[in-house]
């Protein structure tokens, strides 16, 4: 029987993302003030290459959103492992507060750019590179040498928040992967069929060895149904920079999501049809919601992309205040549980 890897309290709170690459950390203040008034689970990061997502973490809790935190995800080739454990740890000391650090490969020309040549093996690179953070954010020393990183040495001892070490998974190879080595596997786009036939059972086979299985946090797209939102406008809006990824549309094809770069409008249908986008009234999300749950999803990150691009961060914090509403009604649990600004 494999466990699943312990979990952060209260873990029916969705959490929030802010999907978008902040050109300030103003951009993303609403949305850290949000997690932190409705006390939801966590405030999501993505890769951000205008301002940089550590910073704008850390500028954030310097304002005083000393919220739980998690990247999704930063790309390995941008730092060493040494590099991105010291990032990890030093958002845990300035937020006091758990911290997911999540990360992924990046597309091939990416890493080529800035590394010489792909990985030859984009699993073994992963696996290499999560071992050695865990290791050091648990303070111990890596002796390390490997095809994509030498590493030998430790962090400096110091007490901190719980640190979680992340992986990116889309496919059942880089799912096995995860299994073997981290702590939460990070997908996005994932229909709950596909998680739970697909990618869940991936996850235990990498974890036999281990015994714990990575629990599994899912970023969902979702958008209130109001008058005068399209609801197929916004899933695309949404998506439509993800649908032109290779690894992205593989993923749908697997899931058996019939998307098709030539036929938006029955791509967009395809999309809500699979709740790979997520509308309807805030108790109508709930319920779907559950039903990523139900797949074996630990934590759900609300992801507003599609309202955020098309009216704007309060439209897109409104959203997000309702469905998680909604979420505590469903489970009995109405009034909110606000965490308490730091003093200035």
């Amino acid at each position: 029987m494999i466990a699943t890897h312990p979990a952060d309290p209260v873990p029916q709170d969705p959490a929030v993302l802010y999907p978008l690459q902040p050109d300030h950390p103003e951009l993303v203040a609403p949305f850290a003030a949000l997690v932190q008034r409705t006390g939801a689970r966590r405030l999501w990061l993505c890769q951000s290459f205008k301002a940089e997502t550590h910073q704008v973490l850390a500028h954030l809790a310097g304002m005083g959103h000393n919220v739980p935190v998690g990247t999704s995800v930063t790309l390995l080739p941008l730092r060493h492992p040494y590099e991105a454990a010291l990032q990890a740890r030093s958002l845990a000391l300035i937020t006091g507060e758990p911290v997911v650090a999540g990360f992924g490969i990046g597309n091939p020309d990416f890493v080529a750019g800035l590394t010489g040549s792909p990985y030859d093996s984009p699993r073994t690179a992963v696996r290499d590179y999560l071992s050695s953070v865990r290791s050091l954010v648990d303070g111990e020393t890596v002796g390390h040498d490997g095809p994509y990183h030498q590493l030998h040495g430790g962090l400096m001892p110091l007490d901190h928040a719980r640190i979680e070490v992340g992986a990116g998974v889309l496919r059942p190879g880089m799912a096995r992967t995860a299994g073997q080595v981290a702590d939460v596997a990070i997908t996005w786009m994932t229909p709950p069929a596909y998680i739970a036939g697909t990618l869940r059972p991936a996850l235990d086979r990498g974890a036999q060895g281990r015994g714990v299985r990575p629990r599994i946090a899912t970023a969902v797209h979702v958008a209130v149904a109001r008058p005068g939102r399209d609801t197929r406008r916004l899933a695309l809006a949404a998506t439509g920079e993800h649908l032109k990824a290779p690894h992205y549309a593989d993923m749908l094809r697997r899931a058996g999501v019939a998307v098709d770069p030539h036929d938006p409008a029955g791509s967009a249908g395809a999309l809500l049809a699979e709740q790979v986008v997520v509308t309807g009234t805030p108790e109508e999300i709930a319920e779907a919601l559950d039903g990523y749950r139900r797949a074996g999803v630990d934590e759900v990150m609300l992801n507003p992309s599609g309202v955020l691009l098309t009216e704007g961060v309060h439209a897109a914090a409104t959203d997000l205040e309702e469905i998680i509403a909604a979420c505590r009604a469903a489970q009995g649990r109405i009034l909110p549980r606000p965490r308490q600004q730091a003093a200035a």
